[in-house]
């Protein structure tokens, strides 16, 4: 199972305690997104910030770039060793999967940014 969540406390817990106090639209619309669904989605951890976006994202919140690198690289190692070592979900993550199953794919990541 991928994990997003180290990014998704990142972001998340910048966007609140930025001086701004952006909403998540407001950060989504600063980012080019056309409403806050996006940065909900990235902070309930069901998807990653576009690497084409991450520069962008470290200068709207003030966060620098090692910071940045750092919750993506966690999240990466994580999802490694769910994947090599057959780690299951818990049931509390299962339960947070198939609530969120009905979301639709992203047009503006295309991917999962990685």
């Amino acid at each position: 199972m991928r994990c997003f969540k180290n990014i998704a406390q990142l972001i998340r817990t910048k966007r609140m305690n930025h001086p701004k106090g952006y909403s998540q639209s407001e950060l989504s619309h600063l980012l080019g997104y056309k409403n806050g669904q996006f940065i909900s989605n990235v902070e309930r951890a069901l998807c990653n910030i576009p690497l084409k976006m991450l520069r962008k994202v470290s200068e709207v919140l003030d966060i620098p770039a090692e910071e940045l690198k750092a919750a993506i690289l966690k999240d990466q190692e994580e999802t490694l060793n769910n994947y090599l070592y057959n780690i299951k979900p818990s049931k509390k993550e299962k339960a947070e999967v198939q609530t969120t199953a009905h979301v639709a794919t992203y047009g503006a990541t295309g991917t999962d940014g990685i």
